[in-house]
């Protein structure tokens, strides 16, 4: 597949392309208008629609790079997760593409940026539980997110919704002998939000997508990411009772995070001490 240099206004003879909403590490996220869906009529005919950027687009297996993560995606159908609709190739100008629901609201990254103290805890408890249940039912999906931190969490006026897992793994597509992706040779990783066990070269797991999000409820609560410049404390804004079970979750040692996501979000959700008692 061709880079998406000089990418065309309009893909498929359907989808027009109309911003930039987001550049990551592999793609790139625009705003379209679906003219089909806007010719019959649909009040609401506008989508986001991700290609691969430039740096990846030219790799032999773009197209499966592409396809593995909207196959992910579709596979975690929650709530909290963002929806996508279709995969699809523009074969006039060989370029591959999915769509997804245009997200309204705020990345995390950048609410972060208006709360430089981190949120209130009534504010920042909802927020966390329902991170918390995305990738929980994903990982009960056999579906590891692989990239989890402000950046691709949308907060708006429905909640939540957890995306990009262009980074993610699923267990039953190597378990049925599927084609996969060495998702190390493409050093995609963040580093201030990756599993130490990752950035070493090891395998994604459940605990490292664990330790992303205790990453990313450490920095709501304290407006600062662990370990910048001070010793591990409880954030400012998380109650007393919840640091054990956040910090067991932030060990840098993936044997020593003695909690799960699930007890994680038991924890943030209870008032008493259940799981450390």
């Amino acid at each position: 597949m061709s880079s998406t240099t000089g990418t065309p206004n309009l893909l498929a003879g359907r989808y027009q392309l109309e911003r930039v909403l987001g550049v990551g590490g592999m793609g790139v996220v625009y705003r379209a208008r679906d003219l089909l869906h806007e010719a019959f009529g649909e009040p609401d005919s506008c989508v986001a629609l991700k290609l691969l950027g430039e740096a990846f687009a030219e790799s032999p297996d773009a197209h499966v790079l592409l396809y593995s993560e909207f196959a992910l995606t579709r596979s975690v159908r929650h709530e909290h997760v963002v929806r996508v609709f279709s995969f699809e190739v523009d074969t006039v100008h060989q370029l591959a593409f999915f769509t997804m629901e245009l997200m309204h609201g705020l990345t995390l990254d950048r609410l972060l940026v208006e709360c430089p103290d981190g949120l209130p805890w009534p504010e920042l408890q909802p927020i966390a539980v329902q991170l918390l249940d995305a990738l929980a039912y994903s990982h009960q999906q056999g579906v590891l997110h692989g990239d989890v931190k402000p950046a691709n969490v949308m907060l708006g006026e429905q909640g939540v919704r957890l995306f990009d897992f262009g980074l993610g793994h699923a267990q039953a597509q190597y378990a049925a002998g599927l084609p996969g992706l060495s998702r190390s040779r493409l050093n995609a990783w963040t580093p201030a939000y990756a599993a130490p066990e990752l950035l070493a070269g090891g395998c994604l797991s459940a605990p490292s997508d664990l330790y992303g999000a205790a990453c990313v409820l450490y920095e709501l609560a304290q407006g600062k990411r662990p370990g910048e410049g001070r010793p591990l404390a409880r954030p400012r804004q998380l109650p007393r009772h919840c640091w054990p079970a956040l910090r067991s979750a932030l060990a840098l040692d993936p044997e020593h995070r003695n909690v799960g996501i699930d007890a994680l979000r038991e924890a943030l959700v209870s008032r008493r001490r259940h799981w450390f008692v």
